[in-house]
């Protein structure tokens, strides 16, 4: 999310599952779409198949996916801003970008200010004292009106320096720290390369095999770079394809499940903003070119406004900031990792989990485990049992010296209950009621609106400090305590204060408090016509439901925003007007009829083509995509950096290993390090998922356990030959933090690598298994073993690459 807000402007998959068929190569970095996704997998092998599409498959592990690609390309984990930098490095020295993509729909013509430097892996802005550096260091050299220079020749243009900082990723540097063979890295870069062309265009594809580092964010914005160069942005076939979906995980983003957003990717007030214009000014973007349409930082406000009024009704006015003051301006980061390391620090009293198991979630589950003991009390929501309800009981506890009192909450699985899922591609759509609720088990809506409902009760028989944001909360609901999700969904869509009429697009939005939306984005899902994801006009009559032979379906569900398949679809389009590959168009200007034509236009859909017309990305300040950006907060270009735990040290900069700004909580709170080295545990590990289970709630079910009964891991067949060890065996694979005691399987799935002359044994762990179920083991849990560690900008832990060692039992 937060690479590609930092590149494009918003944060999600640009295209969607259908369009990757019209795709002439793809690459799929850190996923696994055969298995984890394999309904979506199905676009991809249509391109395949229809189009004669090359699929290119970088993983450590030979998977199902691997075994219909073209081409495996074994990579070390963790390595991917290596792999991606070589391709960057190889367009760039054969000159094969898009040249006229490039210039007309990217920053790489603004100039860079003078203090910005990289030298020996670090970037300018860079505080030692708090380990983090300064983002705002990082701008581009303006007029007295506040314009980005704009001289791609000049030798700070982002184009020039990119050049520079690219350099170094040779086809030998990146076989040097990928482990990919240069003559096999060269032969994916010729193919790379040529989708510069428009009559070509590429796609990638990747999941949290990519996320789940501490350079994540990085690993992501390099393929988005990539792409911004060879102008697949946009363009049917194109995108940055993140691959999401399960259980609502992108409507979860979507309406704020993350500690430092609300809902539709707008910033959570900070300290000291003390009304609207403090807000806006710090967290709206700026408006950098003259014809840059800076949409979300222009109407940054009329959204905001517009939520304040759909939570706070009739007490929001224009005279107390809309309630502004109401919000919560957290001081510290409320992410992940640091709600146990607070815990683990005494700092936190008590702590709800819905639908989550932060034991077998959270990295270094024994740290997770210590900081769920130190709480006065949890309570967990959830539909069964599992490792968190349950922690006290885990095998080395001793419930005796546990102080926490636990409340086991019996909620619904989500087949129990209707509502909308959005998928991977923004789509929302609606879903029934499959089984009705068993026992005494409720709805985590209706659980959380009676919590909530109690403690207002309390606040207005005792009184208590500030209790406005709790009494003014509306809940304007036939049932308070029981909303329906088609109450809150059209509360979430938005309507007229004036009219009381639901509103049809989130640009009647306003700032004077006459608009309320639960969430601007979804504006238009469910208009006065009806709830528009429930529609299901699809292939029974493509000639009608797809009119444009591209795979919109208009018709089928809703796709936010405004019903459009394909974001930033005006760069599918050259300067003119006319879509870089005429068979494939995603945006056309009619001139006749005065209007972008196709898909839903990502652009105001009546402005005509011509040197004054507005810049094609318009949700950043520049109008532009967005090659060197200061919107993370690790370096505005890619860089590639060992994960905390590495066999060798980063060859690109020895003395700058792994990236300076990853946040250490041990180090931070003072607690003993628990970092593992190479000369003690030798080998790299990485977690993933198996297509049988879904997460750890599928321990539950009975099926899916016979087929995959028991925790495992996967051994390369010559590093189990070295330690004689077979299939079946128990063996133990251990980190700093903890321990597996599982089976082992033996498998040419993984294989060593030669890395800076070195041999390196990768180990495959599946997540699945823990003390809970049908099925466990006293040392089954996965996370067991990982660091608790965090990324810059999201704090995302580093599942994805870690040292353990391994032994027969």
């Amino acid at each position: 999310m937060v690479s590609l807000a930092a590149t494009f402007g918003r944060g999600a998959m640009t295209n969607h599952w259908r369009d990757i068929r019209h795709a002439d190569l793809i690459l799929v970095n850190g996923a696994n779409p055969a298995e984890a996704h394999p309904v979506g997998f199905r676009w991809l092998m249509r391109a395949k198949l229809d189009r004669g599409a090359k699929i290119i498959h970088a993983d450590p592990r030979f998977t199902r996916t691997s075994a219909v690609a073209d081409t495996h390309l074994r990579i070390r984990t963790g390595t991917d801003v290596a792999y991606f930098g070589g391709l960057i490095n190889y367009v760039l020295e054969n000159d094969l970008y898009h040249k006229e993509y490039v210039e007309f729909a990217t920053n790489a013509g603004l100039v860079i200010k003078d203090n910005y430097q990289f030298q020996d892996g670090m970037f300018n802005g860079f505080d030692e004292a708090t380990g983090a550096y300064d983002p705002t260091a990082w701008t581009y050299e303006t007029d007295d009106e506040g314009n980005a220079e704009v001289d791609i020749d000049h030798p700070r243009s982002v184009l020039n320096l990119m050049r520079e900082h690219y350099s170094r990723y040779t086809p030998e540097m990146v076989e040097r720290i990928t482990g990919i063979p240069q003559g096999q890295f060269l032969e994916v870069a010729k193919l790379v390369g040529e989708t510069g062309r428009p009559e070509k265009v590429m796609t990638i594809v990747y999941a949290v095999g990519l996320t789940h580092h501490t350079t994540g964010v990085q690993l992501i914005r390099s393929g988005a770079v990539l792409q911004l160069l060879l102008g697949n942005m946009g363009r049917p076939g194109g995108g940055m394809n993140a691959e999401r979906g399960h259980a609502n995980i992108q409507g979860n983003t979507d309406h704020a499940i993350s500690w430092d957003i609300l809902p539709g990717y707008l910033r959570i007030p900070a300290p000291g903003q003390r009304n609207l214009d403090d807000y806006v000014k710090q967290s709206a973007s700026k408006k950098l070119r003259p014809n840059a349409v800076n949409f979300f930082g222009e109407n940054y406000r009329k959204f905001m406004v517009s939520l304040l009024k759909s939570w706070y009704g009739d007490a929001a006015t224009k005279d107390n900031e809309f309630a502004f003051d109401r919000l919560p301006k957290p001081a510290a980061n409320a992410s992940w990792i640091s709600i146990f390391d607070q815990a683990l620090q005494g700092r936190m009293e008590g702590l709800i989990l819905s639908g989550m198991t932060a034991t077998s979630i959270g990295p270094d589950s024994n740290q997770v485990l210590e900081a769920l003991s130190r709480l006065k009390w949890l309570c967990v929501m959830d539909p069964f049992r599992t490792t968190s309800s349950e922690f006290w009981n885990a095998p080395g506890m001793n419930p005796a010296k546990v102080q926490t009192e636990v409340f086991m909450l019996p909620a619904t699985h989500w087949i129990e209950k209707d509502g909308s899922f959005t998928n991977s591609g923004r789509w929302v759509q609606w879903k029934d009621q499959v089984l009705p609720p068993e026992g005494e088990a409720r709805h985590d809506h209706w659980i959380l609106a009676e919590l909530f409902l109690r403690v207002r009760e309390l606040y207005e028989a005792q009184g208590g400090r500030y209790p406005d944001p709790v009494r003014e909360l509306t809940m304007p609901y036939k049932d308070p305590r029981k909303p329906q999700l088609d109450e809150i969904a059209r509360e979430i869509n938005g309507s007229s204060l004036r009219t009381g009429k639901r509103l049809e697009t989130f640009a009647a939005l306003a700032d004077d408090g006459t608009t309320a939306a639960g969430d601007w984005i979804y504006t238009g899902h469910y208009p006065e016509s009806g709830n528009l994801a429930k529609r299901r006009e699809g292939v029974q009559d493509p000639e009608k439901n797809d009119p444009t032979g591209m795979g919109f379906y208009p018709n089928w569900a809703w796709s936010w925003p405004a019903n459009r398949r394909v974001l930033y679809n005006r760069a599918s389009a050259d300067p003119q007007g006319r879509p870089w590959d005429p068979k494939r168009p995603g945006i056309s200007w009619d001139a006749a009829a005065r209007a972008w034509v196709g898909d839903v236009p990502d652009y105001p859909p009546d402005a005509a083509p011509g040197a004054d017309a507005p810049l094609p990305f318009i949700m950043t300040g520049e109008g532009l995509g967005r090659l060197f950006s200061n919107g993370v907060a690790d370096g505005p270009f890619p860089e590639h950096y060992e994960p905390i735990e590495s066999p060798v040290r980063n060859p690109l900069h020895p003395e700058v290993s792994a990236t300076p700004a990853a946040f250490l909580y041990d180090k931070k709170a003072g607690r003993p390090n628990r970092f593992g080295t190479s000369a003690d545990y030798p080998y790299v590990a990485t977690s993933y998922r198996l297509t049988e289970h879904e997460h750890y709630v599928t321990q539950n079910v009975e099926h899916l356990v016979q087929l995959q009964p028991e925790a495992f891991v996967e051994v390369p067949t010559e590093l189990a030959r070295e330690k004689g060890i077979e299939t079946g065996d128990r063996v133990r694979v251990s980190s700093k933090r903890g321990k597996l005691e599982v089976r082992a399987v033996v498998t040419r799935r993984l294989g060593p690598l030669q890395v800076d002359g070195k041999k390196i044994y990768q180990i495959g762990i599946p997540i699945h298994w823990g003390f809970v179920g049908i099925n466990t083991g006293q040392h089954w849990l996965a996370n067991a073993l990982t660091p608790f560690v965090g990324d810059a900008s999201s704090r995302t832990p580093e599942f994805k690459a870690f040292l353990v060692d391994i032994e027969k039992m």
